[in-house]
Formats: structure tokens, C-alpha cells, sequence
């Protein structure tokens, strides 16, 4: 169960812009608080046995926090992220930057994607979001670059921007997900890809409860998706709750700013 993480400590966090519905720059945010909470999520992830590698934030980029976006990984090779929006731009090079420094075989994106937000590894396959953030081309180019079958699932609500809040790979032969947040279409191809899937409700997904991280038993998890701790305890999985509710100012959870780096 032991896992290997890339993480971004929040030096410089703010919600200065609103690239999706979560963000609200008139709103307060503590940033001394959203430190507190990330280092809490970090010593949590080294309870759990689990190594994390930290990259360095840059001034400017208040959104670097949420590393999961910085890139895709599987099996030592590196699919880099080439953000939508403006504000994130410079975080895609940074990212694929520290891969190259630490001797890993590193691509650049020609697509849009946005790393592991979008592109998950689920067993054999990749789940690939699309519709909100995640050009369909990104898709084709991971399939090419990783060699493994991607499954596409369109998104068609846009508070669930990015596969990662809307979905959870628990193991590799089951996800968590929130129906609502998925075409009629994906939401039948995940009932037969997964048929004893963690069906999340509205409420679970509107604290961004999907936004965990697991390593086939363990889920960490926001503490305030206190149902769907539940029903995950339920299918045999242990939640391990934990506060981010200042880093869900952005639109973030515990999965967003965990990037896991598979060697």
C-alpha cells in the first residue's frame, strides 16, 4: 500500500481569478491556514508509510498547490500538463522540469490536459475526463505515450471540472463516483465497467468528498464527506478524514494537491 507522491507546499496560495465555479476572489481566504492544512495532509501521507517528494512553489502561480494538475505518471514515464487557462500556464514546464531533474523520461504535452485531474490510472487502463478542461486529442496522445487502453468519460457539470472531483479510483478493479456529473453515456459505461462502484450523492460530491486519495485501502478523504466515509468503510475501505476546507476555496481537495509518482 505504500505509495510515492510529488506535492506543492501552499507558500503562496490565494484565489486572485475564478476559473471555476468554487473560486471567489472577493472572498477571504487565510493563507496561514491553508499552510496548516497542507502540512497536515503532508505528516498524514508519511503516517501512512508513504514517501513524498515536495517541488518548490514559484511566486505567482497560487494554484501550483494543487500538484495532481502538474502532470501524469505511469510506470517512470512522464506526460506533462498544458493548462487551459492562462493564470496555470507556467505551472506545466515547472512540473515537467523537476521530472526531468530527477532522471525520469519526460514528454511534453502538445495537447491541453491537465495531469492527473483528468487522467487517471485505473488497473490496466486510464480513465481520461473530458468536456470541461481536457481536450479530447490528450486522450489519444496518453494512449500513444503510456501504451495502455484509455477510457473516455465525458464531464457535463462544470463544478466538477476536472475527473478528480467527480471520481475516485479506489483499487484497481473499483472507483467511487458521482453519477451526476458524467453524460448519460459515461455514466453507463462506468455502471459496466464497475457495478459494485461507491455511488456518491450530490451532498458527498458538493464538499468535494471524490476529491481522495487511495492507496487500495486507505482513503483519505475531506472530513466534511462524512456519508460517503460511510459507505466507504462499508465496501471495506478505511476513510482517513482530513480538513481542506480552506484549499476547497479554489476548488481543491486532498487529490489535487497529490500527484502520484509511479516510478
Amino acid at each position: 500500500m505504500s505509495r510515492r507522491y510529488l506535492m506543492c507546499r501552499p507558500t503562496y496560495f490565494a484565489v486572485d481569478y475564478a476559473i471555476n465555479p468554487w473560486m471567489d476572489p472577493t472572498a477571504p481566504v487565510d493563507a496561514g491556514l491553508a499552510v496548516a492544512q497542507w502540512t497536515r495532509l503532508h505528516e498524514l501521507y508519511l503516517s501512512l508509510g508513504h514517501t513524498v517528494d515536495l517541488i518548490d512553489p514559484l511566486p505567482g502561480l497560487p494554484d501550483m498547490v494543487f500538484a495532481a494538475n502538474g502532470a501524469t505518471v505511469v510506470d517512470g514515464t512522464v506526460y506533462g500538463a498544458q493548462f487551459r487557462h492562462p493564470e496555470r500556464a507556467d505551472e506545466g514546464p515547472a512540473y515537467l522540469a523537476w521530472f526531468d531533474q530527477h532522471g525520469f523520461d519526460v514528454h511534453a504535452a502538445k495537447s491541453v490536459n491537465e495531469g492527473e485531474g483528468d487522467i487517471l490510472l485505473a488497473g490496466e487502463h486510464l480513465l481520461a475526463g473530458t468536456g470541461l478542461r481536457t481536450e479530447l486529442a490528450a486522450h489519444a496522445e496518453a494512449q500513444e505515450l503510456f501504451g495502455r487502453p484509455v477510457i473516455t468519460l465525458q464531464l457535463v457539470d462544470p463544478r466538477y471540472y476536472h475527473l478528480d472531483t467527480a471520481l475516485t479510483v479506489l483499487s484497481p478493479t473499483n472507483v467511487a463516483y458521482y453519477p451526476g456529473a458524467f453524460s448519460p453515456g459515461s455514466q453507463a459505461v462506468l455502471r459496466r465497467l464497475y457495478p459494485d462502484a461507491v455511488i456518491a450523492t450530490a451532498a458527498d460530491a458538493a464538499v468535494l468528498g471524490l476529491n481522495a486519495v487511495s492507496d487500495g485501502h486507505r482513503v483519505v478523504l475531506p472530513s466534511a464527506a462524512t456519508r460517503l466515509a460511510g459507505a466507504l468503510a462499508s465496501k471495506g475501505f478505511q476513510p482517513v478524514p482530513v480538513d481542506v476546507s480552506e484549499l476547497h476555496k479554489a476548488g481543491g481537495g486532498p487529490k489535487c494537491c497529490t500527484l502520484e509518482v509511479r516510478a
